[in-house]
C-alpha cells in the first residue's frame, strides 16, 4: 500500500477518536514487509490518562504483539505531528520512519517545535515523510474544535 492508503487507516482511526468525544488523531503501524502491525487513536477523555495518545497505544500494542520494544523496519503513519513524549517513544521504539498528516505548530515535535528523532542527538533517528492527507488530517482536527468552541467547552 502507498503512503496514502496507509494515511487513510490512520485518518480511520481518528474518526473513531472523534466519535468518542477525543481530539481525532489515529495512528498505523506498518512492519517492513508492509503488514499492518498495529493501530491506535487518541483515548485519554475515554481513560483519563494524559499519555494515551494514538501513537502510544499503537506502540504498546506492537511492543505486545511482536515481544519486543524495539520495532526496527517499522513506519508509523499518524494524522498529526507526533508531539514530544510520542517523538521520544518512537525515538526509544526504534522505528525506521514517520509519515504523518498535518504539521502541530503548537505543540509538533518533529519539525514545528523541536526536530526529535531526525536531527541526530539522541541514540536513533527516523526518516520523516511529512504532509500526506495533510488538509485531509487538518480538517478534522479543525471540525472538531469548531464543535467543542460551538458547545462552549474549549
Amino acid at each position: 500500500m502507498t503512503h496514502d492508503a496507509w494515511m487513510q487507516v490512520a485518518l480511520g482511526e481518528a474518526d473513531a477518536a472523534a466519535a468518542m468525544g477525543e481530539v481525532p488523531v489515529g495512528c498505523v503501524l506498518v512492519d517492513a514487509a508492509g503488514e499492518e502491525l498495529a493501530r491506535g487513536h487518541n483515548l485519554r477523555e475515554a481513560s483519563q490518562d494524559p499519555t494515551a495518545h494514538a501513537e502510544m497505544i499503537a506502540v504498546r500494542a506492537a511492543a505486545a504483539k511482536t515481544g519486543s520494544f524495539r520495532l526496527e523496519g517499522v513506519t508509523a503513519y499518524v494524522t498529526l505531528e507526533p508531539c514530544p513524549m510520542c517523538a521520544g517513544a518512537l525515538v526509544h521504539a526504534r522505528v525506521a520512519r514517520v509519515v504523518y498528516g498535518c504539521d502541530d505548530p503548537k505543540g509538533g515535535a518533529l519539525v514545528s517545535l523541536y526536530t526529535v528523532g531526525v536531527d541526530g542527538k539522541m541514540n536513533h533517528t527516523f526518516e520523516l515523510t511529512r504532509g500526506v492527507l495533510a488538509d485531509e488530517s487538518a480538517a478534522r482536527l479543525k471540525a472538531f474544535f469548531s464543535a467543542l468552541r460551538a458547545q462552549g467547552k474549549k
